[in-house]
């Protein structure tokens, strides 16, 4: 297993209630010429947390901090004009704090962060400290 030191929350980008699959996102990814989906897990909007890429093998999600990370994104995170909004479901919601408190205790001391810590970008659009990971 390789050596994991942090979750990096993501959002697809996608307007809100738009029910986007992870086989979709897989498909926008090695459309660009990647091997795979660039996340690891995907949360849809019911709730279903979806396998992406392995995550025993770096993932292609945070520029400069994939090496030792792994991607979560959940569907949505833009309102009908593509402006960030936080749009995760009750559902979603309590996928992504079961999914980190899993992680959590499957890689010890690794730290939850937003996206936007490391790109100039609005995304996961919500702010992920103020959720208590």
């Amino acid at each position: 297993m390789r050596p994991i030191n942090k979750v990096i929350i993501h959002c697809s980008a996608t307007p809100e209630g738009r029910d986007v699959k992870m086989e979709e996102i897989k498909s926008w990814h090695t459309d660009k010429g990647w091997s795979d989906i660039g996340y690891h897990y995907i949360i849809e909007l019911d709730g279903s947390v979806k396998k992406g890429r392995p995550v025993e093998i770096v993932g292609a999600h945070c520029l400069g901090q994939n090496k030792f990370s792994i991607g979560v994104c959940y569907v949505g995170g833009v309102d009908d004009k593509m402006q960030p909004k936080d749009t995760r479901t009750d559902e979603q919601k309590k996928a992504l704090t079961k999914l980190v408190n899993k992680l959590k205790k499957q890689h010890k001391d690794i730290s939850i962060h937003a996206h936007n810590e490391y790109s100039n970008k609005a995304c996961p659009s919500f702010n992920v400290a103020d959720e208590g990971y």
